[in-house]
Formats: structure tokens, sequence, C-alpha cells
């Protein structure tokens, strides 16, 4: 088992559970259509390596010294934006195929969080599967459970957001969650909006994408629909 310090990030889809409806189709369109965006998100972050798939969450890290933690902030915030742009690309196109069900229409109603830390962090491999133990581990999924009252942003541990607080430009908020554990921490963020200065208008769907990104939701959704594929379960934090 190695060890190390790292950036522990999580990018999290909120309403996630009212998404998630009862009815067949509309459960098998809907985990089609979350692990769609969940991909289009982990690719627009490169820089991270991808430790779990939780549920409604993608679970990523970034190795950094002792001294480089400061360095990282900037690249949380720009993985943030690349992310969170995916995201509603991929959410539009979603919403605009031409399945009626709550699994595709409803997807206009989910949004995008994260948290992120640093700390030590051992790694574990198990049947070439890399995964990230410790307190600290422990810590970034307990900062889901906040208090912070806009449903998307960026919010980061007192312990990251102290190595380099100045590379935060958008204006931050500070907060008190009361973690699990951990007892009242601070911790501050920053509204995913205010990370891009002019940001770009997402591209209207075009006809025949409207309707390719119908057959994707239908076809794939099949398994779901019969059983064949179980339908996806958060794992639970530490």
């Amino acid at each position: 088992m190695d060890s190390g310090r790292a950036v522990l990030l999580i990018a999290d889809i909120g309403g996630y559970t009212d998404y998630m409806s009862s009815h067949r189709m509309s459960l098998a369109h809907a985990e089609v259509n979350t692990g769609r965006m969940l991909e289009r998100m982990i690719d627009a972050a490169p820089g991270f390596d991808l430790i779990e798939i939780e549920g409604d969450a993608a679970f990523l890290s970034l190795q950094v010294g002792d001294g480089d933690s400061d360095a990282s902030i900037p690249e949380i915030l720009d993985a943030a934006v690349a992310m969170h742009r995916a995201f509603h690309l991929e959410r539009q196109y979603v919403t605009a195929n031409l399945c009626p069900c709550k699994g595709c229409k409803g997807a206009a109603d989910l949004k995008l969080k994260f948290v992120a830390h640093v700390g030590e962090v051992a790694t574990q491999t198990i049947r070439d599967r890399i995964k990230l133990v410790g307190i600290d581990v422990i810590q970034v999924h307990r900062m889901l459970k906040n208090p912070v009252d806009i449903p998307e942003y960026v919010l980061f541990s007192e312990e990251l957001y102290r190595t380099g607080d100045d590379a935060v430009t958008a204006p931050v908020r500070e907060v008190s969650p009361d973690l699990e554990g951990f007892g009242r921490v601070r911790a501050y963020f920053v509204d995913v909006g205010d990370l891009e200065a002019s940001p770009e208008p997402l591209p209207t769907p075009s006809w025949p994408k409207r309707i390719g990104q119908t057959f994707a939701a239908v076809g794939p959704g099949l398994p779901y629909m019969l059983g064949i594929r179980d339908t996806r379960r958060a794992a639970s934090p530490q």
C-alpha cells in the first residue's frame, strides 16, 4: 500500500434521487443518461485520475507534493468549469431528444456541484482497480452534506483553500458545516457560474442530433428495462 498527498475532488449530480423514477422505462433511460453525463464530465478533466463512479458522482484525485497544493487550486477551478460545461451540454442533448419520459425530460432539473479537499491518502490496487483510503477520503465525502444555499458550486475545505486562496478570483463565501465524525469545520465556496467571465452559449441541438440522442437513450436502456443490467447504486463512503 502506497501513501502520499493528494487533492480529492468529487463532482456530484444534484437532484439525482428525485430524477430516478420508479417507472421502468424512465428508470432505464435515467440510468443511460446519467452514465453519459458522467462520462462527458470525466473526459473534460483529463488531468485528474478517476478513482470511482459513486452512483451519481465521480470521485477524482490529483497527486501533489507537500508544497504543491497551492498550484492545484487553479487546476480544480479549470476542471470544475470544464466539467460543468460538459455536463450541461450533455444534459441539453438529453432533454432535447424526442422521448417524453421523466428519465429524459426530467434531466433538465439536474445540477452539478463539487467538493474539494487535500490530505494524506493511501492507495490500494485490487484487481487492477485503484482505491484511495484514509481519513481525508472520508472527510471529502462528508463535505457533500453542507449548508451551501446555491445549487451549483465548488466547496473547498479550509485546508485546501488556505494553500492558495489568492488563486480564487470569484466571490467567495464561508460556511461552517457540521461533518459527521469531524465536528464543525470551516469551508469556502464559489458559484460555478461566477468562474467564467464570458461563458459561450451552449449550441442548440440540430434535428439529426435530437433523433440520434433519442436512439442513444432507447437502445442502451433496453438491458435495464429487461432486468439484464442492475440499476446504478451509490457507493457508500468509507
